[in-house]
């Protein structure tokens, strides 16, 4: 109803015009919405071009910090393990590290002083002195001492040796120990650095003589093999196929003269193959033979030729 009692009529209904306004105005919305629609894709490709992988990101987000670091050094332990493996080398970087560890172990307190030892032996009836001679049968240990402690304890103290040259005799090559001890056959690299010795009586001769070398490194340092000659001398092979024959006494004089010949003249580097110290008052060089050959020419030029009508 109106404001004076009449019933209010049905609403007008909207004419043409308002039609076509109403449509022209959701065309509008609709286009503004495909266009929005369409540059926000625009903007956002780029966007989505500069963010990173998702794997990349998922690493940098779970992977731990400094990761990386320790992975590279994973990869070159793993590369040094892999040459070393390669290389044949196992056995000798397992030897070295061994005897490193023992050699700390035992500066660190831990060295072996007692072993137990609980059987049905009788301390009364054990035979020390067999106990003795069989520990004594391992070339290793130098010398072993069994004591009996009365009512039932063993002490058994032993030095061992240690490998200090290798020894070549009659085409077999051993590991020696400075006392002149047979160890063991050469079989391992681990033992290829040390100063090698050849012929009979050099294990037992070696660590004088070769403690008497190491006084001149000008000469030790290009050793390869020293030979001992008929029990008597010794002679010294560099490792570039020079041979010194050293005189039966007074060495160490022969030694210096020559280290300082070394020093002074590089006497090494020439082209000799041998160089005879066992006189004592001259020194006489052996020339190789194309060093022979070039002298024999030589004064073969120098030599004054012949007049005619000479006789």
């Amino acid at each position: 109803m109106d404001g004076g009692g009449r019933l209010a009529g049905s609403p007008r209904p909207l004419g043409p015009q308002a039609d076509l306004k109403a449509a022209a105005i959701g065309a509008v919305v609709l286009l503004r919405e495909r266009l929005g629609f369409k540059r926000s894709r625009l903007q956002s490709r780029p966007e989505r071009e500069q963010q990173p992988h998702r794997l990349i990101t998922l690493v940098e987000r779970y992977f731990p910090h400094r990761a990386g670091v320790a992975a590279t050094a994973l990869m070159l332990l793993g590369s040094a393990g892999f040459g070393i493996v390669k290389g044949g080398h196992l056995d000798e970087l397992a030897s070295a590290f061994s005897d490193t560890r023992n050699a700390l172990a035992n500066s660190a307190g831990f060295r072996i002083t007692a072993v137990a030892i609980n059987g049905r032996s009788s301390l009364l009836f054990l035979d020390a002195a067999a106990v003795r001679d069989r520990l004594k049968a391992n070339p290793w240990i130098g010398e072993a001492t069994v004591l009996k402690l009365y009512p039932g304890q063993l002490q058994i103290d032993i030095v061992e040796r240690s490998a200090f040259a290798l020894w070549q005799q009659d085409g077999r090559l051993s590991v020696i120990s400075d006392d002149g001890a047979v160890l063991e056959p050469y079989v391992s690299r681990r033992f290829v650095t040390l100063p090698l010795v050849v012929g009979k009586g050099a294990e037992i001769r070696a660590r004088d003589f070769l403690a008497l070398l190491a006084r001149y490194p000008q000469v030790s340092e290009a050793t390869k093999a020293a030979i001992l000659v008929g029990e008597r001398r010794w002679n010294l092979r560099l490792r570039d196929g020079l041979d010194i024959r050293l005189p039966e006494n007074d060495v160490g004089n022969a030694l210096a003269a020559l280290s300082k010949l070394e020093k002074e003249d590089r006497l090494f580097s020439r082209d000799i193959v041998a160089v005879d110290m066992r006189l004592p008052d001259r020194l006489t060089v052996q020339l190789s033979e194309d060093a022979a050959k070039a002298r024999e020419e030589l004064f073969k030029d120098k030599k004054p030729k012949k007049k005619a009508g000479d006789a």
